[in-house]
């Protein structure tokens, strides 16, 4: 007890967890066959079981079936797609992809295509607003020959581009809060965080990230806390939502490209290796708004930058590119308390 009393906070913390599982477990992995290249972000058809994963350097949108554990297609006809929603109140699953000025909206059941709307080159990041039924997409920048970048605004009903936010460069990151009021565009080139008003289409705040190529994010709402991955050195950055008040700085995985939140255990998960040999999960704990503490590193595989984590399915899947040894894959993973 006395050697305990002498610890700092987050010692007692890592010591206290010490003896227990890794906070993530990996029971299935899914091969992606034929697909090669990078593969960027993904996401989930809860209902429906259903994985989608954007083969970026293959040019195809891959879909898995999760209650099968197996691929279940590909679609190809894609330009490097990087960014993908899935709406399930509307049918729909968009497509952003980089090198053309498309973003593909698909029927979700079937994956017809349904519509072709035309931006500019450079689509990359998407977020949904089911309040507002809107789509946000990041585009523009040097991708489009371009000194700024957009978000553009998507009608998600009817399909249509009807506006546009201007904004530095090229969003890495697009997050749009629960009320639909206000965007966090990541200024990767120029590390900062951009607040939107959405309803004024104007920028109401420009805050400085202390860590260099802030790349991906999540909020986490009810302690009003932004949750930023960087890339020089790797971080995890966790700001005042609010305020933007740096409150908490920690080291996270090279080759960061992914950050989740899992509100009801209260961890973050950071996935990274995209570039490296090696490849892995950070998971923290979160004490309180202001206080965090590693409590993982999960091996994963070399290059498996991206990852998406589902609440609704308790599972987080890690796309893993295919190497020497092995074909791409899904890796999942289940949460231990």
């Amino acid at each position: 007890m006395k050697a305990l009393a002498s610890m700092t906070f987050a010692s007692v913390v890592l010591f206290q967890l010490s003896a227990q599982n890794n906070p993530l477990k990996l029971i299935q992995t899914i091969p992606l066959p034929d697909v090669k290249g990078r593969i960027d972000h993904m996401d989930v058809d809860v209902k429906g079981k259903r994985l989608f994963v954007a083969g970026l350097e293959n040019n195809t949108l891959e879909v898995v079936d999760l209650k099968a554990g197996k691929w279940a297609r590909s679609v190809p006809g894609l330009k490097t797609p990087q960014g993908i929603a899935y709406v399930p109140a509307l049918n729909k699953v968009f497509v952003a992809n980089e090198n053309d000025d498309m973003l593909k909206v698909f029927r979700g059941d079937t994956l017809d295509l349904l519509k072709t709307i035309h931006l500019d080159r450079g689509a990359n990041r998407v977020t949904y607003d089911p309040r507002g039924k809107k789509l946000y997409v990041g585009y523009g920048g040097a991708s489009a020959k371009k000194d700024h970048g957009q978000v553009g605004v998507i009608d998600a009903e009817n399909d249509q581009h009807i506006g546009d936010i201007q904004v530095e460069v090229r969003p890495a990151e697009i997050l749009v809060d629960k009320s639909g009021q206000t965007l966090f565009a990541f200024d990767s080139v120029v590390s900062k965080i951009q607040v939107i008003d959405v309803k004024k289409n104007q920028i109401l705040s420009t805050w400085p990230v202390s860590s260099q190529r802030p790349g991906d994010g999540a909020l986490d709402e009810a302690t009003h806390r932004l949750l930023i991955g960087t890339r020089t050195p790797p971080a995890l950055i966790v700001m005042d939502s609010t305020s933007g008040k740096e409150v908490a700085k920690l080291t996270t995985v090279e080759g960061m490209d992914g950050v989740y939140f899992d509100a009801a255990r209260k961890r973050v998960y950071i996935s990274g290796g995209r570039g490296f040999d090696v490849g892995s999960v950070f998971v923290y704990q979160q004490h309180d708004a202001d206080r965090y503490t590693q409590i993982g590193k999960i091996p994963t595989r070399p290059g498996a930058g991206t990852s998406f984590w589902s609440p609704e399915l308790n599972r987080y899947y890690v796309a893993a590119p295919a190497n020497e040894k092995d074909e791409a894959a899904i890796l999942v993973f289940e949460p231990q308390p």
